[in-house]
């Protein structure tokens, strides 16, 4: 077990090393010109061009950039903003010059926010769409079977913006129904806080029920067909424990892949829903840095999605091996 732990930790370093090695190349040493963006079209004099570029160290060789922005990360590096030198802490993964502020304290401000609406999405995918899920798969080409998974293709077949504006619109505007979606820290107060992400988390995590409980389903239906399955009902056990406690627990690891992964991307930035319902995340970050073309922001934004994807990929390769003895095998 620890050795195949400390092979996919030593794979999972060297791709974040790969992606930090892309990400410099693509946005600093590619054709692209981060201190004219800076500057702007207007009121952009050479004198200040220049000075953006000095103060974002873009007038030295390459090699040393990437060397002084991996030194950042370690153990930190100093910037000079308005004649002012700020020092950017480890793990410094930039400075935005557009907001005066290190670009990791941007990131950590909003990362809370986004982790909270994608706990409670996570919540609901795993215990509605695997148990509607497993449901259909246990009434197999009934009524109920067809129903539950034609209605699962009718929800996921609307975009899901479209789903998410209109129940903005008519559910928490028009009908208030469901509270309007907004941030409030729970150390603040606990009940605005899940009040505030209750109408996102209802319509992120159900809207995404419908695909889980189509993966789940498929896997149940492969695994109650196995060999071992029918020996556990030779055996006696009862139909309830035969489905639930042996064929879901062989049936969930296909669908931990697509929880790892899909759980990796909502948490690097759940744009349409951030933006929908006010939410201050990533999202609502990337959109804005795209938009002000901050690329220290965005490159920072696309390590930090990379650290997170690479780490989820390895908790999924631990928790195979805890579900499946097998696969500590490869």
């Amino acid at each position: 077990m620890v050795h195949f732990v400390g092979r996919r930790l030593v794979s999972a370093l060297s791709v974040v090393l790969v992606t930090l090695v892309a990400t410099f190349t693509l946005f600093f040493v590619a054709p692209t010109d981060p201190a004219g963006a800076i500057c702007g079209e207007r009121n952009c004099t050479q004198q200040r061009y220049n000075e953006i570029k000095r103060n974002l160290h873009l007038d030295r060789p390459k090699v040393q950039q990437f060397a002084e922005y991996v030194e950042g990360i370690v153990v930190g590096r100093d910037f000079v903003t308005s004649g002012f030198t700020q020092h950017c802490p480890a793990p410094c993964l930039g400075f935005s010059f557009k907001n005066d502020r290190p670009v990791y304290d941007m990131l950590s401000s909003r990362l809370p926010v986004t982790v909270s609406l994608v706990a409670g999405y996570a919540l609901l995918v795993l215990t509605i769409g695997v148990s509607v899920g497993a449901m259909a798969a246990k009434r197999r080409g009934t009524a109920s079977d067809r129903f539950l998974m034609s209605t699962t293709l009718v929800v996921s077949s609307v975009p899901y913006y479209i789903v998410g504006l209109m129940v903005a619109l008519y559910l928490t505007i028009l009908y208030p129904i469901l509270p309007r979606g907004g941030w409030t820290p729970p150390s603040e107060n606990l009940a605005k806080w899940f009040g505030g992400l209750l109408t996102p988390w209802l319509v992120l995590g159900i809207y995404s029920c419908t695909d889980y409980a189509r993966y789940s389903r498929g896997s149940m239906v492969e695994t109650l067909s196995e060999d071992f399955i029918r020996t556990a009902r030779a055996k006696g056990l009862s139909d309830r424990m035969v489905t639930y406690k042996h064929a879901l627990r062989a049936g969930l690891i296909p669908v931990i892949t697509i929880f790892g992964l899909d759980i990796a991307g909502s948490l690097s930035g759940a744009i349409f829903t951030e933006k929908i319902f006010d939410l201050p995340g990533l999202g609502n970050l990337v959109v804005d840095s795209v938009s002000n073309y901050d690329l220290p922001v965005i490159m920072g934004t696309v390590l930090l999605a990379s650290v997170i994807l690479v780490a989820m990929n390895l908790l999924v390769d631990i928790t195979y091996s805890l579900i499946d003895p097998r696969v500590r095998l490869t």
